[in-house]
């Protein structure tokens, strides 16, 4: 098939080389000129586990190619996945500028275009986003009917930062919520052959599914790390209990999330937790768990200042600083947020993270840390070494092999662990090792 993919973020960029790497023809769209440079010689955008290799391939056998005229894109393809950012406000209100945006401009171009073109939106969006807002952009610009003169359809994702590419080919399920028969028959024929169920759903079923998903994840998250924390003041390991939690797999579910850790963060799980309980607010539905996931997840990030403050030490290294291994999004990740916290308290602060280079960082994700941390630049340091001789205390937010090896043992330094280290059983009966729910 013939698709354009409408922005080129992580999930456009996946999506796009995915699609591409099964033999569809793509184009990306992208209002910025170094994504649109970046992909036209063969490099993603982001750092991603196997993106850059399948961009690369697909770029060189013709498939996949990016640019910023929308008409072109159109007229070229048969299908367009809309792919750009839904932000929320700090009250959980879901912006949808850029959807708006590109509808009309989506629209506009289908005004003069004679064969069935299909609109599917992969963006988050609350129920009735799609039929409310966005169908009737898409009506008014083009002049044309939905359902009648081009297909609508919503078809979330389930893409997990740091292994995308691998969730792309072997998804959990697939939601399609299509306006008519013959949308959803669009979308199907784009997954087909891919593993996991295909539900065809009402659009505002589908819209709702990735809430449900995120929501729960979110509070899984929040279950465990409190438990961990209570654990902890106990003298139990949090570890030990959870095992024997996770060996019910009939009423406890998963074991998806359910590890004490560090707090949550990342541009999905937050802003879907807050968009969530606003709109449960505006419909005078009491959400009582739901609105006080991301309070109890705020808390579990103060117990890691907390214990940073204890040690009466001021000499910080952090080791991780993207919200998730193996990625370098930042935005609202809990590092980034603890970072912050540490420099409003005047703590001497340097920082190592493999992934995160501020020359390579940029649209929402760079917007995002410069407004948190406007100094990262001369806070990154270039080497592990560096850090830890700095650091009187070694914040551990990495499990990255080379950071675990350089981590100094006794010498008056003090190691708080934010992701339990494999050998933490070993090390909680060390002086100077802190574990944060264990």
């Amino acid at each position: 098939m013939k698709i354009s993919v409408f922005g080129l973020g992580y999930v456009g960029c996946v999506s796009a080389a995915c699609l591409a790497g099964r033999g569809h023809e793509v184009v990306g769209v992208d209002v910025n000129p170094v994504k649109i440079e970046l992909v036209s010689s063969g490099k993603a955008p982001v750092v991603e586990e196997r993106i850059g290799e399948l961009t690369a391939q697909v770029v060189a056998e013709g498939k996949l190619r990016a640019t910023t005229d929308v008409r072109q894109a159109i007229a070229d393809s048969e299908v367009s996945l809309i792919c750009v950012g839904t932000p929320s406000a700090p009250n959980g209100s879901l912006s949808t500028a850029f959807l708006e945006r590109v509808a009309e401009e989506i629209g506009e171009a289908l005004r003069n275009k004679t064969e069935r073109h299909t609109v599917v939106f992969r963006s988050t969006m609350l129920p009735g986003t799609c039929l409310d807002l966005l169908v009737p952009i898409l009506e008014k610009s083009s002049g044309r009917t939905a359902g009648v003169d081009f297909g609508v359809a919503v078809n979330p994702e389930f893409l997990r930062e740091g292994s995308s590419v691998k969730d792309f080919f072997d998804p959990p399920k697939t939601v399609i919520g299509e306006l008519d028969p013959a949308s959803g028959d669009v979308v199907a024929a784009l997954y087909e052959g891919l593993p996991g169920e295909v539900f065809r759903v009402a659009i505002p079923v589908a819209e709702m599914t990735k809430y449900a998903d995120n929501s729960f994840h979110g509070l899984k998250i929040g279950f465990a790390n409190e438990l961990g924390a209570i654990c902890r003041a106990l003298g139990l390991d949090s570890h030990q209990v959870i095992d024997v939690f996770l060996a019910d797999r009939k009423l406890n579910i998963s074991p998806a999330y359910l590890r004490p850790g560090f707090a949550f963060g990342g541009s999905c799980l937050p802003k879907d937790l807050r968009g969530l309980v606003y709109a449960a607010h505006r419909a005078d539905v009491a959400v009582p768990i739901l609105s006080h996931v991301l309070p109890s997840n705020d808390e579990h990030l103060q117990r890691a200042f907390d214990l940073v403050a204890r040690t009466g030490k001021r000499k910080i290294g952090l080791f991780g600083l993207s919200f998730k291994p193996g990625t370098d999004d930042l935005r609202e990740s809990p590092l980034v947020e603890l970072a912050e916290r540490l420099l409003g308290k005047g703590y001497d602060l340097r920082i190592y993270d493999a992934n995160v280079s501020l020359s390579r960082l940029m649209g929402a994700n760079r917007e995002y840390i410069e407004g948190r941390l406007p100094h990262l630049g001369q806070l990154l340091a270039g080497s592990i070494g560096e850090v830890v001789d700095h650091a009187e205390v070694c914040l551990v937010g990495s499990s990255d092999p080379e950071v675990l090896a350089a981590l100094p043992a006794g010498g008056g330094h003090t190691i708080i662990d934010l992701v339990r280290v494999p050998d933490a059983a070993e090390r909680r009966a060390e002086e100077g090792y802190v574990g944060l729910a264990w």
